[in-house]
């Protein structure tokens, strides 16, 4: 009987693996239907194009997909030493996305060279693809969290990372506990005795106490008391099931956000307008292009940078190129959030360190 570790690697192996090939076999299929009808139902032309498939996919599997696999599990090579991007998810991108994206452009090119609009690819082969990819995503992040029992310890990557206020009161600092201590036998006040090159006395043993030395950098007469998240997810009651969460079903709703604004994008391109013309071109490409942030991890500090550079500044610009040419194709919410995203990035990664936002006189 396998133990629950190595049936949990299969099913995710497996998984990722069907996610590799089907969208392949899929979109190839169709693309050959489409070659067949073009050349008058020539199913010659329709064999060789899937037979194509089958070699494509039989050969990155055994060239490229086992042995990467076998590298990330024995963890040899340079593949123990990555640790900010993910080389399965990168290795996705390249054989099965890209083919995908590049099959999707040529049944474009295909259709408006010979005259014909017979097919432009919607829903089943460009979902198909999308719901891979996060598939994919959803498999790396959620794998080494446990399917069976509570999370293991992984929700503190939800929490917030300082620490929170709970409550106000008043303390005596350090400064103010001296001079009220300091009596007419003092015999040098506001200073400590000092014997073989260590403090003694009052500073001695406010030195050893923790609650007092935090708060001598403070102002007088208030100090805050801070709770860590943690100790504040205990909830009683007949409602308490509505303050529970869990970090694995979190995932699966990230992941999905995540790729919303590429699955616009993509759905932009099987508009019949935008596919028989030369704009799937840039539309496929940037959406592609924006795929890479899958190869960064999800906690990388990275992930910001490569979601304004690849994201969302390039589709703000092809969105209101859209928008100008072929009137509202896309929503106005998602150009208005490439544009809010883009300016708040810009404003609070460069401008906000300028000194003229430095003044204390500002808001």
């Amino acid at each position: 009987m396998p133990s629950g570790k190595t049936l949990k690697l299969i099913l995710y192996e497996g998984l990722q693996f069907a996610a590799l090939i089907v969208p392949i076999f899929v979109v190839m299929e169709r693309f050959a239907s489409l070659i067949r009808d073009v050349r008058g139902r020539d199913l010659t032309a329709y064999w060789l194009v899937v037979a194509v498939s089958i070699a494509y996919v039989t050969s990155v599997a055994l060239l490229v997909w086992v042995p990467l696999k076998y590298l990330i599990m024995k963890r040899r090579s340079f593949i123990s030493e990555v640790t900010q991007w993910r080389p399965t998810a990168l290795a996705y991108l390249v054989l099965c996305t890209f083919p995908c994206f590049a099959i999707l452009i040529a049944s474009s090119k295909v259709q408006v060279d010979g005259g014909l609009r017979l097919d432009h690819f919607t829903e089943l082969p460009v979902s198909l693809v999308l719901v891979s990819l996060i598939c994919v995503d959803v498999i790396e992040r959620i794998r080494p969290c446990r399917l069976i029992g509570q999370s293991d310890g992984l929700d503190s990557d939800f929490d917030m990372s300082g620490p929170v206020l709970t409550q106000l009161e008043q303390v005596t600092t350090v400064t103010g506990q001296l001079h009220a201590d300091e009596g007419p036998n003092s015999s040098t006040p506001g200073h400590a005795e000092v014997r073989n090159g260590s403090t003694s006395g009052r500073w001695q043993e406010l030195s050893g106490s923790p609650g007092r030395s935090t708060f001598s950098s403070r102002a007088p007469g208030a100090a805050y008391l801070y709770s860590s998240p943690s100790r504040r997810r205990s909830y009683s009651g007949r409602l308490g099931f509505l303050w529970r969460r869990d970090r694995r079903s979190e995932v699966f709703v990230d992941s999905f956000l995540f790729w919303l604004d590429t699955v616009e994008m993509v759905r932009v391109a099987g508009e019949p307008s935008v596919f028989y013309s030369a704009w799937v071109f840039p539309v496929y490409i940037l959406a592609f292009v924006s795929t890479l942030r899958l190869a960064v991890t999800p906690h990388n500090p990275l992930l910001s940078s490569a979601g304004f550079a690849l994201q969302d500044l390039p589709f703000l610009i092809l969105r209101v190129a859209l928008i100008a040419v072929f009137g509202y194709v896309t929503p106005v919410l998602y150009p208005l959030k490439n544009v809010l995203v883009s300016l708040t990035f810009i404003y609070f990664t460069f401008l906000s360190k300028l000194r003229i936002f430095k003044r204390q006189s500002m808001f």
